[in-house]
């Protein structure tokens, strides 16, 4: 793996510079949910997640042209493999967020930061700190509270797929850490290559499907592009490369750290946009798997 310099700390006006586009990457994550539920259904799923990745895959190829032609076959081949795995993710995730709510789907898949350490120490034989496991079991009870809104029932489809999508984000780490071919890659090609690779799998299944990605863009009017629009250029493209700036001026401890308000930012908009409601329990629910999420990162340091 190629070695990293280590950025040396920004005055307090530039970290706020680095920071605050970082922020923002955060904030348009946590609508994303709330956006991706307004425009699909359980019958559009494959055709919008085509259209949304369609729009920015050519600007992706154009930028990272020359990388790409630099990539060996086998780092093509792990990209790819990786690109499956985002694309499961991203099935996952949209058919969970049409079945619940923005705000559950936030605050679920945030247990990727416990479920990541919690899988790697499986894969090293190495015991988490104590610490830790307590904040796992926190947010785990934190999420039994949130899907219990209205009294205990079962958890809704939604909520279950949003679980999966949370293991899957957590293999896709491994992946990307095991697979030898990639490290050390230039990011914007892989990234690329996986896009395409996950396009290519939303493109394959939607063959057949009672909406073609042709018939669900012609029936779009002009509020549902410009979520369309704002999930392809902020949530993705944009996302992208302001996490790629600001790694080279700041420590990915801080970009994680500002990224992981994701829930919070999902949550609000759940309520404040999208007029979700979650009791009590919910309330309660959330609030534990913020600080658990917070507390296991922390400790796994």
């Amino acid at each position: 793996m190629s070695s990293i310099a280590v950025p040396r700390p920004l005055a307090p006006r530039r970290a706020w510079l680095t920071d605050l586009p970082v922020l923002l990457v955060a904030v348009v994550w946590g609508a994303s949910y709330l956006a991706a539920k307004d425009i699909t259904t359980a019958r559009t799923v494959l055709t919008v997640l085509v259209l949304r990745f369609a729009v920015v895959l050519p600007v992706l190829a154009v930028v990272a042209r020359r990388s790409l032609r630099a990539l060996t076959g086998a780092r093509w081949r792990g990209a790819a493999l990786l690109g499956l795995i985002l694309g499961g993710i991203f099935l996952l995730e949209t058919y969970g967020v049409v079945h619940t709510s923005a705000t559950n789907a936030g605050l679920i898949i945030s247990l990727t930061m416990i479920f990541t350490p919690l899988a790697e120490a499986a894969v090293t034989r190495v015991r988490p700190p104590r610490a830790f496991l307590a904040a796992a079991g926190l947010s785990v009870l934190g999420v039994v509270l949130l899907t219990q809104g209205g009294g205990f029932t079962r958890p809704s489809l939604g909520d279950l797929l949003m679980l999966l999508a949370a293991l899957a984000r957590t293999v896709h780490v491994l992946a990307m850490s095991r697979i030898k071919a990639v490290r050390g890659a230039d990011a914007l090609s892989l990234t690329t290559v996986q896009l395409g690779a996950a396009v290519a799998v939303f493109a394959v299944l939607s063959v057949g499907a009672d909406a073609t990605p042709w018939d669900t863009a012609a029936g779009f009017g002009v509020r549902e592009w410009a979520r369309l629009l704002f999930l392809s250029v902020c949530c993705t493209l944009f996302a992208f490369f302001v996490q790629m700036w600001a790694v080279r001026r700041t420590s990915p401890s801080r970009v994680s750290l500002l990224l992981g308000t994701e829930p919070l930012w999902a949550a609000a908009a759940g309520i404040a946009l999208g007029g979700e409601r979650l009791g009590a329990l919910g309330v309660a629910g959330g609030a534990l798997v913020l600080v658990g999420t917070a507390w296991g990162r922390r400790a796994a340091g």
